[in-house]
Formats: C-alpha cells, sequence, structure tokens
C-alpha cells in the first residue's frame, strides 16, 4: 500500500509527572538539570504540552491528547513516538525500550483511545518487546526516520538502536535499511537518529557533521538527492538545539513543527528553505527540552492508520 510521507493526526500525551529521567541520561547528551522543584517543573512541562497542542489544532491537524497516568512515574511519558507508530495498511508497531521505567509508558488504552477517538482502522499489532529481554532496543520513530513511499528506514546505531531489531523491523513492515554511525561531542554515539535527521515530503534535514564515517556519509547524501528532496544541512552545534528535530505534517496547508530554539538556531537561507516547503509553527518547550532531551518531533506520534 502506498503511504503518504506525512500525517494529518497526532497522539500525544500529556505529561503527569515531567522529569529528569536518571535512567536515560547515560545515553542521552541532551538531557540537562534544571534547579526548579518537581511542582514547578511539571507546571512549565503542562504549559508548554498546551500551547504546542493548541498550535497544532489551530492550523488544522488532529491532535489526540491520551492523559499520562500519575502513578507509576513516567518522567518521559511524553514522547510517545519512541514506543508505538501507526502506518497505513493499519500496522500498529511496539517498540523496544532501553529505560525500564519507559516501557512503563506503553498502554493499550491509548492505543485503543486512538482508535475511537480518531475513527481508525487497525488491522495488524507487530510487538518487538521481546527483544528488551535480551537488551536489544529499537525506539520508534526516534531510532528510525522513514521515508514512507519510497519505504527506506535511516537509523543511526546506538544503545538505543539495534542491527537485529532493525532487521525485524524492515522485513515486517517491508523496509530496506540504510544505517549508519553518528557522533555529537566527544565523540559520544547520537542517542537518536531523529534529532539529526528529518524527512518531508520535499526536503530532508541532516547533521552531515555527525556522520564521521566519510563512505557512509556519501551514501546517505546520495539517497536523500536521489529522492529529489531539497536538502538542508545543519551543523552539531545547531542539532544540538534540536534543529534537526522537526516533523512536517498536514493541516489546512503543510506544517512544519520545530521548537522556537531549534527555528532561532538556523540562519536566515536556511529559516527560507524549510518556509518553502511549509507554514513554520515555531513552539517554546525549553523546560521539556532540558530535561526531557528531547523536542517537538519526540512530543509526535504521528497516526497514518487508515480511517473507519
Amino acid at each position: 500500500m502506498s503511504e503518504a510521507q506525512t500525517a494529518a493526526a497526532v497522539l500525544m500525551v500529556r505529561p503527569a509527572r515531567f522529569g529528569y529521567n536518571e535512567q536515560t541520561a547515560a545515553s542521552n547528551e541532551f538531557q540537562r538539570r534544571i534547579g526548579e522543584d518537581d511542582s514547578t517543573t511539571q507546571r512549565q512541562a503542562l504549559a508548554e504540552f498546551d500551547a504546542l497542542t493548541a498550535t497544532l489544532r489551530a492550523a488544522g491537524v488532529q491532535v489526540i491528547v491520551a492523559e499520562d497516568t500519575p502513578e507509576p512515574a513516567k518522567p518521559d511519558a511524553v514522547f510517545p513516538n519512541n514506543w508505538v507508530s501507526f502506518h497505513a495498511d493499519g500496522t500498529v508497531v511496539l517498540y523496544p525500550m532501553l529505560a525500564p521505567n519507559r516501557r512503563l509508558e506503553c498502554r493499550e488504552e491509548i492505543i485503543e483511545q486512538v482508535r475511537r477517538e480518531g475513527g481508525f482502522r487497525i488491522g495488524r499489532r507487530v510487538d518487538l518487546r521481546a527483544h528488551e529481554c535480551e537488551r536489544r532496543f529499537l525506539e520508534g520513530t526516534g531510532s528510525l526516520i522513514l521515508d514512507r513511499p519510497a519505504r527506506q528506514a535511516y537509523a543511526c546505531l546506538s544503545p538505543r538502536t539495534d542491527l537485529n531489531v532493525l532487521g525485524e523491523f524492515a522485513q515486517l513492515l517491508d523496509y530496506t535499511l540504510v544505517t549508519f554511525d553518528a557522533a555529537g561531542p566527544g565523540a559520544i554515539p547520537v542517542y537518536h537518529t531523529n534529532v539529526l535527521m528529518a524527512l518531508g515530503r520535499e526536503f530532508a534535514v541532516l547533521c552531515t557533521e555527525a556522520l564521521p564515517d566519510a563512505a557512509q556519509r556519501a551514501a546517505v547524501l546520495s539517497l536523500l538527492r536521489a529522492s529529489g528532496r531539497e536538502l538542508l544541512e545543519i551543523s552539531t552545534r545547531q542539532m544540538e538545539r534540536f534543529a534537526g528535530n522537526l516533523l512536517e505534517l498536514r493541516g489546512y496547508e503543510p506544517l512544519i513543527a520545530l521548537s522556537a530554539s531549534a527555528w532561532e538556531a538556523l540562519d536566515e537561507p536556511q529559516r527560507a528553505l524549510l518556509a518553502r516547503h511549509g507554514q513554520v509553527l515555531p513552539a517554546r518547550i525549553p523546560t521539556i527540552e532540558r530535561l526531557g532531551g528531547g523536542s517537538v518531533r519526540c512530543m509526535l506520534a504521528e497516526i497514518h492508520l487508515p480511517r473507519g
């Protein structure tokens, strides 16, 4: 089945106990501690979440908001794209997560809410979570950047993105894999592909500086150019401000959702390139970015499921 690159609907999870996750900090160089107490942090995170939700809805995106549960504590519940993905053939994929407290985010009632509230049809479930027992992980569309029409899946290998699980995903969902290594400052592996790369219908974002292997870098660039997409190359410094962590959506017109930090990190030609491909929606989410180590794209699980 042909699948559109962009979705008109997303799942978002409103956090009940947002905070700094000790269990993910070792593999996520983007996380930063801040001094506010838990109640202040939670209040700020909710304000940022609600503002983004309102912005997307006002632009014509269908946003299904699921409420997190306060117990057990799930400090990263605001990032649902890591545990679930929804596909145009009716497939729902559940993913193996590195941090034990992140595995608690996968809740059947959220999937049922998506089906019921959105009027979607689910025909198949692919559950990859058994790999957690072998300490092999694949964290959804954090690990995977999908070229949906071309059936290509880009992924940088890391403690959260295992080649064996990638192979099973590719086989079950009929994707060709494009794997590579990526590193940030200090040669530390980039934890998720979606902080250095994004794909829209007619544009691609890539932090080429983060790909140290020249042959791998050339291969990825060649595929992106062959796809006909206009390429936006960002620097490592821009990547650290989440300039690669963006998502094109379909609202009343094509939309590009990203954080205000990401937008402000781009120079004028880079901003102009993105603006050629859709209405840019920068959202201020400094608390979520600093404590959570993820940005706007991580907060959005696109829904490609069929209706009916």
